[in-house]
């Protein structure tokens, strides 16, 4: 399995690695370790590039596959060969509008289990832009203006954000850690990777942040719209 960086720093930009599988049809490698985020709990990939020799190969994504990460190339030149020790470079603008709209969303989710209990029952990301549901009966312009003053009261409290991995018996046993209606951690995962806003929001959560709210910008509610009868879905935008 390809050893995954960025589960321990969201910072690294570039890495070096080794190809241990080239999926030829899926015009793919696979390394040995990688910093680019494969996509998953409403996070979105990772592109860039791979370098060989005096090559550059552009990353379309990242993927997850059973042999590891896939790095899907872009174009049809033959690919670097098993064994081949290449440098992983990262969209790096991209990657970090990720990482600041992924710790909007914390902070969202946060303030509003904190101030009114609704548990989240869905969400989706962007570079600068999601959206997420909550378990709301009613939903109001006056309420959705108090949600935004409270979340950029948060973004501004200047959090840390800190990340930890835990076994999974001692994590489940930290209070409303699964924040999701539906507990979506596998059985199988034994580790339980945790993001904490300090002060605000602990879950349990594999994608890449910022270290502290304040590099998230402001946070700008745009819409907000019913999805049934106690399913709310509101829209952010960062600047």
């Amino acid at each position: 399995m390809t050893e995954a960086l960025y589960h321990q720093d969201s910072y690294l930009k570039e890495f070096s690695a080794q190809v241990v599988r080239v999926d030829a049809e899926n015009h793919a490698l696979i390394p040995d370790r990688t910093a680019f985020f494969p996509g998953g709990g409403g996070q979105v990939a990772d592109s860039g590039a791979i370098l060989w020799q005096d090559q550059t190969f552009g990353v379309a994504r990242a993927k997850h596959s059973p042999e590891g990460i896939l790095h899907l190339i872009e174009g049809e030149s033959p690919l670097p060969p098993v064994g081949a020790e290449v440098t992983g470079v990262l969209d790096w603008e991209r990657r970090y509008q990720v990482m600041r709209t992924h710790t909007a969303m914390h902070i969202l989710c946060g303030t509003i289990f904190r101030d009114y209990g609704a548990h989240v029952t869905g969400g989706d990301m962007d570079p600068l832009k999601g959206r997420m549901d909550f378990e709301f009966e009613t939903m109001t312009k006056e309420l959705v203006a108090v949600i935004e003053k409270a979340v950029n009261k948060e973004v501004q409290a200047a959090h840390d954000v800190r990340v930890q991995i835990l076994p999974r018996e001692e994590a489940f046993k930290i209070p409303d850690l699964i924040r999701t209606k539906i507990n979506l951690l596998p059985e199988h995962i034994s580790e339980v990777r945790t993001v904490e806003i300090v002060g605000l929001d602990l879950q349990a959560d594999g994608g890449t942040h910022v270290k502290n709210t304040s590099e998230v910008g402001t946070i700008r509610v745009v819409d907000y719209k019913s999805k049934g009868k106690i399913n709310k879905r509101i829209y952010i935008e960062l600047e």
